[in-house]
């Protein structure tokens, strides 16, 4: 055992014999593999085998059933749509009785028949067009489309009721002493009517292919637009009084709530100016010929009576006490009825915005305003006519009637302009061609009045006996006192004629509008003046005539000395006419040279044009201002004294500058006055006896 080489041989042994085992045990283990190996795929072969025919077996299966199942579906299908046809033979029968009894009551289960008969219709049409049942269900859709035209005239017509005037008035009211509150929009219909409306409409619109029922809203909506007006209309001829404007319970109450407040004033009107003249003289109203006078003082000839203040456009209402009232309330209901138009328009567009489509809601509202705006606007006409009827009567008082309702209608426009936008030209116009024919007639009788005051002949039998106030002073202060109410309103009647526009205005403002106006009452006041100094002499006592001509006088100072003097004062004072005369010989505009220095002929020449055109223009304004009247001595002379401040300052400086500057070889052309000379002149102004 210890030797090595027996143990290496050993070794050998060993090694060889674990060799042999080893490869005896690999070469079992790959024979069971390989057997095993057999078997699995034997097994396999068989299992695929099998396969095989169990597929051959379940296809054919699978295919029938896959066909049983198509053909089962193409049944399901054809079932289906033969329901489906066969319902279409059936919406007559199923619809008759509905369509035939109408949607009232029951809108939504009728538009849901119409829906049905409609696509019959449209499969018939594609499908069977020579099919009976097509004329059938074509007639049911015909039927239903005219009863659901018929309904909406019917909601319409029944529910279409005209807003009560207290709500009207509720809308126009312009108080300012009340709170304003928000606008709440006016409900014209009940909001389950409003709905079906809207419901029918789409449906004509998008389904009926028919607008016809466009007309049918607005001549329904226009009749109630215009019976709306209309009993506001009665409800002031009814219920005027004294007071004024008529408001609703609503608005009484918040009045009576602020018993501190001041009454609402309501536009001018005639008994405005009698009142305003009460202090100082006594008017009586007997209608008859459309000019006013003094009743005679205590102590006056009694059996004098004159003609009085117009009613002329009331002659229907026959004589007697009220007659003025009558006048006024008519007056307030045409106002408020312009006002009430504009507010129920604008509530109308809102609702037709609901109910007809968009792309007809202008058209449609521009047929719906046209009975009450036409109306309106004749009655406005029939208004001017009378005026003109009263005025070739030369009852000039008459256009009183037009003032506050002009001023109402220029104070309106804007309104009216933004109600009628969108609609036709000849719409929009209207109201502009009635404001037009206003302006003329009260212009024309601007004018003529001024011409009557002047050419009013003198009559002995028409002058009175005691030397007291004439008619002719009375209508005149009456007329002036009105036209001082509606200022801006008189004198757009005169720029409007062109006839007292001046040269040098070249916009039409506050001022040069104030200065219309006085100019214009300048003139009444110069013609009176004329007129009463001749009536003075028909009287045999000159004592008598002075006498007259100081009542009158008196009379014209204490009447309109508060109302209209001041006025006066302030526009003569600042009127631009002088300055018109002054502005071309002030230092400012006067051409620089050194004294002692040759002028240059530009130099002379416009020397010479200021001297012309202050003379020129001295001459023209002394000749119109001498015949100016201002009866109270004080004011006369206080507006003479800044005539000459203003004036001869100027050109007292201009006069010892170059009235020693050798400028013209005839300086006699150009120097005229001397500046005391200019003194005396203008002294001499508003005095007709100078």
């Amino acid at each position: 055992v210890d030797d090595p080489a027996m143990l290496s041989e050993k070794r050998r042994e060993f090694l060889s014999l674990l060799e042999q085992e080893t490869l005896l045990f690999i070469k079992e283990s790959l024979e069971k593999s390989d057997q095993l190996t057999k078997n699995m795929v034997s097994i396999l072969s068989s299992f695929e085998s099998r396969l095989m025919q169990l597929e051959n077996s379940i296809i054919p299966v699978h295919k029938q059933t896959e066909n049983l199942q198509r053909l089962q579906d193409n049944v399901d299908k054809t079932l289906s749509c033969l329901d489906h046809v066969i319902s279409y033979y059936h919406v007559a029968k199923d619809t008759e009785k509905i369509i035939r009894e109408g949607p009232a009551g029951r809108l939504d289960e009728y538009l849901s028949c119409m829906a049905r008969i409609q696509k019959a219709v449209e499969y018939f049409q594609d499908n069977n067009p020579d099919s009976p049942e097509l004329n059938r269900v074509k007639f049911l859709f015909e039927k239903g489309k005219e009863s659901l035209e018929s309904e909406l005239r019917s909601l319409l017509t029944r529910n279409s009721k005209p807003v009560l005037p207290v709500v009207v008035l509720d809308l126009i009211v312009g108080d300012e002493e009340i709170e304003p509150t928000e606008e709440a929009p006016l409900e014209h219909l009940p909001d389950n009517i409003l709905q079906d409306l809207i419901c029918i409409s789409l449906w004509l619109v998008e389904y009926g292919r028919n607008l016809d029922f466009m007309n049918v809203y607005y001549q329904i909506r226009s009749k109630q637009l215009d019976n709306s007006i209309k009993g506001l209309k009665d409800h002031f001829r009814k219920n005027s009084t004294s007071s004024g404007v008529l408001y609703s319970p609503a608005v009484q109450n918040k009045r009576k709530d602020t018993p501190t407040k001041k009454p609402v004033k309501r536009p001018g009107t005639v008994r405005k100016v009698q009142n305003l003249l009460k202090p100082y003289s006594q008017h009586v109203l007997d209608g008859k010929r459309g000019v006013s006078n003094l009743t005679p003082i205590e102590g006056h000839d009694h059996n004098s009576r004159a003609k009085h203040l117009s009613d002329t456009l009331n002659e229907k209402h026959g004589p007697g006490s009220g007659k003025e009232d009558v006048l006024d309330s008519e007056i307030d209901s045409y106002i408020n009825c312009i006002s009430a138009f504009v507010k129920l328009a604008q509530s109308e567009y809102r609702l037709l915005t609901d109910i007809i489509p968009e792309h007809h809601q202008k058209r449609t509202f521009d047929s719906l305003i046209q009975e009450a705006l036409d109306n309106l606007m004749l009655e406005g006409e029939s208004i001017v006519a009378a005026a003109r009827r009263a005025i070739l009567r030369h009852e000039y008082s008459a256009v009183l009637t037009i003032f506050p309702i002009l001023k109402h209608l220029k104070q309106t426009k804007p309104d009216f302009d933004q109600v009628l936008q969108g609609t036709a030209a000849s719409t929009k116009n209207k109201l502009p061609v009635l404001i037009t024919s206003m302006e003329t007639t009260g212009a024309k009788a601007l004018e003529e009045f001024a011409d009557n005051i002047k050419n009013d002949p003198d009559k002995e039998y028409n002058m009175p006996k005691d030397g007291t106030v004439h008619e002719l002073t009375s209508n005149a202060i009456l007329f002036l006192q009105q036209l001082l109410d509606f200022q801006e309103t008189a004198s757009a009647m005169l720029a409007s004629q062109g006839t007292w526009t001046s040269s040098s205005a070249s916009s039409y403002s506050s001022e040069f509008s104030r200065r219309l106006l006085s100019n214009y009452i300048c003139k009444i006041l110069g013609n009176l003046q004329l007129n009463l100094h001749s009536k003075a002499k028909v009287y045999e006592d000159s004592a008598l005539g002075a006498v007259f001509l100081l009542n009158n006088f008196n009379y014209i100072l204490k009447s309109l000395e508060k109302y209209v003097c001041c006025d006066i004062v302030n526009v003569v004072e600042s009127s631009s006419s002088w300055l018109k005369v002054t502005m071309s010989i002030t230092e400012g505009n006067m051409p620089a040279f050194q004294p002692g220095t040759k002028l240059k002929d530009k130099e002379r020449q416009m020397i010479k044009d200021r001297f012309k055109g202050f003379n020129d223009g001295l001459e023209e304004l002394c000749k119109i201002q001498k015949s100016w009247a201002i009866p109270d001595k004080e004011q006369r002379d206080k507006i003479r004294r800044a005539q000459k401040e203003n004036v001869t300052v100027a050109y007292r400086g201009f006069w010892q500058r170059y009235s020693n500057v050798p400028f013209t070889k005839n300086p006699e052309k150009y120097i005229k006055y001397r500046v005391d000379q200019v003194e005396e002149m203008i002294e001499k102004l508003f005095d007709t006896s100078a």
